[in-house]
Parts: structure tokens; C-alpha cells; sequence
């Protein structure tokens, strides 16, 4: 399959930031080779990105149809039925439509494109321009296995790629799409905190994102939940219980299962608009 992916002619409709990040990971991977990619956008601001890396861009969505044969669609949840509309009628069986849209549901993307047309549906998140993405994927029901396989095989580049009901996929965008930002908000406020308490910014900016990096990695090298790392770190009377407790008066955990509640809510909206 991997020798297989690196002939494919991969195109993207949209050049904003998450078609970096998915396409961006792609290309550090090796996974395509950039002369194998072609992306339209509707002006020149953001294809600079992907003419630095020698891809070819164009403006024309119609042109990336018919020069591809695995399309990704990265515009605004809002412009997905005007582009598909435009481009429908260079839609072949032999395409495979690849939608990064929030909240565009396979069966809006079914009504939108031609009968028997090979769609997918995934949710990645920023950290796929490094590798180190987050990506959960669905097939509508004409993509098959191959499909995924295809699919995985392109996105292993990304970082972590699992299919999902697509029920989960909002959810996906509430805990990682989204939870990017989330995460991003709190290592400032750690690097504040130091700074806060004598430390340089930058020095404190460094410990803090290393701080993040080595914590989740240790969730996902040692398989254990959370909650027992936390109790891990924690000694009686400690520095630690003392800090936690300062974020249990703040109710972090209710305030961030709220803002992952309420970015999924949002995504589900999306579709009904």
C-alpha cells in the first residue's frame, strides 16, 4: 500500500490552516511526493505555503478534480455545498472524496455529490503539520475497505489516523480539534504562572511545553488512565496536592469538560445550518 500511495495524485481544495496540517504532515512524512499534490484556493495568500514547497497550485477547484484522483475538501464547513456543487459533474467513480469540514455529515456530503461516490469524513487537528496529529476518519457507504486502507496508509504520516462511528467524529472535534486551543490556554497560563513567581518568559515557556510533551506521552506509553498518573505525583502534604487544589477551586475539570461539550454541540449545528 505505501508504494501505492506515493503514485497517487493527491489534491485539496482549500489552503487555510488544516490543509497545512494534513498535507503539511504528508509531505515531512514522505508519504507523496509534493510534485504528486495539487491545492486551489482563491487567491494567492495561502497557496505561498505550498508553492515553497514546490506543489502545484491553481485556482481552480475544477482543475483539481480533474488532475487528482484522492480529493481532500478543507474549506469552511459553509462553502462545502457551493464547491461541490461547481465541481459535481468531474466527480468520477474512480475519485475518492475526503472531507476535513467540521460538521459536515456523510449523508450532507451523500446529497451533495454524485449517486455511488467514495467519501470519507475526517477530523484531524493542527499537529499534523509535525506529525503528531490526532485523526479520527468514517466511509460513507460507497468507500471500502480499500478506502481506509488507503486512507490510513496516507494519514500514518500525520500522526495517530483511527476510524470511528461517525457519531464520534463531532466529539473528536470538541476533544482535539478544538482541544488544541484548550491546551495551548493552559501551558500559557502555566509559563504565566512562572513568570508570575520570578521565572524569564522564555525559559518558562520551554519547561512548560516540555512539561506537556513529556506528560502525554507518559499517558500513552504507560497505557495507565489519568487519574492514576496524577496520584502518581501526588505525596501527602506535597507541593502538588497543594497546587491541585487551587485548580479543583477553579472547577478546571468542569470548565473543560463544559468546553469540550460545547465545542461537539457546535460542530453538530454545523450541518443543520
Amino acid at each position: 500500500m505505501a508504494e501505492a500511495v506515493e503514485e497517487i495524485a493527491v489534491g485539496c481544495i482549500g489552503a487555510g490552516k488544516m490543509a497545512r496540517g494534513v498535507l503539511g504532515g504528508l509531505l515531512i512524512s514522505g508519504k507523496v511526493p509534493a510534485k504528486n499534490i495539487t491545492v486551489s484556493a482563491p487567491t494567492d495568500t495561502n497557496l505561498q505555503y505550498f508553492r515553497a514547497r514546490s506543489c502545484s497550485t491553481t485556482h481552480s477547484n475544477l482543475e483539481v478534480v480533474s488532475r487528482c484522483h484522492v480529493i481532500f475538501l478543507a474549506t469552511k464547513p459553509h462553502i462545502i455545498p457551493t464547491v461541490l456543487q461547481e465541481v459535481s459533474s468531474a466527480i468520477t467513480p474512480n475519485h475518492v472524496i475526503i472531507s476535513m469540514a467540521a460538521g459536515v455529515s456523510l449523508k450532507t456530503l451523500e446529497q451533495l455529490c454524485p449517486v455511488g461516490t467514495k467519501l470519507l469524513r475526517i477530523s484531524p487537528n493542527l499537529p499534523c503539520v509535525i506529525q503528531e496529529g490526532a485523526v479520527v476518519f468514517s466511509r460513507g457507504p460507497s468507500a471500502g475497505q480499500k478506502e481506509a486502507d488507503m486512507l490510513k496508509c496516507l494519514l500514518s504520516g500525520c500522526g495517530m489516523c483511527e476510524e470511528t462511528p461517525e457519531s464520534y467524529i463531532d466529539i473528536h472535534t470538541g476533544i482535539s480539534g478544538s482541544g488544541v486551543a484548550y491546551v495551548y490556554l493552559f501551558a500559557e497560563a502555566l509559563a504565566d504562572g512562572a513568570v508570575k513567581m520570578g521565572m524569564p518568559s522564555d525559559l518558562s515557556r520551554r519547561i512548560a511545553a516540555q512539561t506537556l510533551l513529556g506528560a502525554a506521552k507518559l499517558i500513552l506509553q504507560s497505557g495507565e488512565h489519568p487519574a492514576k498518573l496524577r496520584s502518581d505525583v501526588c505525596t501527602p502534604g506535597g507541593t502538588t496536592i497543594h497546587g491541585l487544589h487551587e485548580l479543583e477551586k477553579g472547577s478546571l475539570r468542569a470548565t473543560v469538560m463544559n468546553a469540550v461539550e460545547a465545542a461537539t454541540k457546535r460542530a453538530r449545528e454545523l450541518d443543520k445550518r
